[in-house]
């Protein structure tokens, strides 16, 4: 069918509303366009379509600088046939439109700022820059490398993926076993290549290739992380997150500061050059252990390993002035939210990587007398429709 595409929708697709049939969830489409689109997937109420056609292209569309980024091929970038400017302003609408809805705060200005950073590549019309720096590829029944199709369990070989960094895509060239899941590679900012295989995808990763654990820097910091842990993948973001932290935080000499989620320790590391004493909370022991290596010369930041909800919910009313959150894609939760709210810190910094749970997080923070002051939102994933995003929360 013919539709004209609507707004933007977070998770990579627009919506369309034709005048007959269910709303659309369109694909590889842009606001405005006049498309014809083929039907994917019908649930009730809403079917996901691909524009396989553009009849009126909007003045942002670009030509795909990547070979597979189309209508049924791989499903891993969602904007590379838009600008780089477009993209961004994509993301800013769908920033605005989950705060308006899920936290009933029309009034926040959302503008997502580019990550600098030395990457081959650039952001411009007809070139993608290359800035992953942990990629894994699903292994196909020929034991070629290569990547699913949105929605689907088919393995689509590639000889490249122009978002990842170099050092990520010599395993491109090999056969590995078909009852293999994945093989992942990660390539650090220190030079380290580890190849990593997983025999489901839920399953425990073997390093098979390269250091096991890795070194990441941020300055003069060497961080030395379990290759499978988690880092952030863009090479720019561990630095620009955590001076925008430290900006909105404005954290002073003989303050107390909680880093929650701390994984490797990246913010403790930070915070614990201003204040007094860092207490880091992380649930998952490769974070933890990564953090005791790391931090040995920081006496002043107290690991503690668990869940944070448990360990908040376990541990008496401490006064704490300042407080990090960087919780995983499902966001913090309102049990851990109110936990905080209820030490009363004058200021939260709140890094987000999925807007809908940030927002989510926002109106459940109002709730309990803490006020969005702030919000500043970085473009970490360039041809990806995801975000990052840092919020500044201070008492009302």
């Amino acid at each position: 069918m013919e539709v004209t595409v609507g707004p933007v929708a977070h998770g990579g697709h627009c919506v369309a509303r034709p005048d007959d049939g269910p709303v659309l969830f369109v694909r590889h489409a842009l606001p405005g366009e006049r498309v014809r689109v083929a039907v994917t997937e019908r649930k009730a109420g809403f079917w996901r379509a691909d524009a396989v056609e553009i009849l009126e292209p909007s003045p942002d569309r670009v030509e795909p600088p990547c070979p597979f980024a189309r209508p049924g091929v791989c499903g891993g970038c969602d904007f590379q046939h838009a600008s780089s400017e477009a993209q961004r302003e994509l993301k800013a609408a769908v920033v605005r439109e989950q705060l308006a809805r899920l936290a009933r705060r029309p009034d926040v200005e959302v503008r997502v700022d580019a990550l600098r950073g030395d990457l081959p590549g650039a952001a411009s019309r007809g070139t993608a820059p290359r800035w992953r720096s942990r990629v894994q590829y699903a292994v196909g029944r020929d034991g070629r490398l290569g990547f699913h199709p949105f929605r689907s369990h088919r393995v689509v070989p590639v000889d490249d993926c122009p978002i990842a960094l170099p050092a990520a895509l010599g395993v491109l060239a090999d056969r590995w076993s078909p009852d293999l899941a994945s093989v992942e590679v990660v390539a650090s900012s220190e030079g380290d290549v580890s190849v990593l295989t997983r025999r489901s995808r839920t399953g425990r990763a073997r390093v098979v290739d390269g250091p096991a654990t890795v070194r990441e820097a941020l300055g003069d910091r060497v961080f030395e992380v379990d290759a499978d842990a988690f880092w952030q993948v863009h090479p720019s973001a561990p630095a620009v997150l955590v001076a925008t932290v430290l900006d909105l935080l404005a954290p002073q000499p003989g303050e107390r500061a909680w880093d929650l989620y701390s994984g490797a320790g990246l913010f403790a590391s930070a915070l614990a050059d201003v204040v007094d004493r860092v207490t880091a909370v992380e649930g998952d022991a490769r974070g933890v252990a990564a953090a005791r290596r790391s931090l040995a010369d920081q006496p002043n930041v107290h690991l503690v390993e668990g869940d944070v909800r448990k360990v908040l919910a376990g541990q008496p009313l401490r006064w704490v002035d300042v407080v990090v959150l960087d919780p995983p894609r499902s966001g913090a939760g309102r049990a851990v939210v109110e936990e905080v709210a209820r030490r009363r810190p004058r200021a939260v910094a709140y890094v987000a990587c999925d807007p809908a749970a940030f927002a989510r997080d926002v109106a459940t923070f109002a709730e309990h007398g803490y006020d969005l002051a702030e919000l500043r939102a970085f473009d970490a994933f360039p041809m990806t429709h995801h975000v990052e995003c840092v919020g500044l929360f201070t008492r009302s």
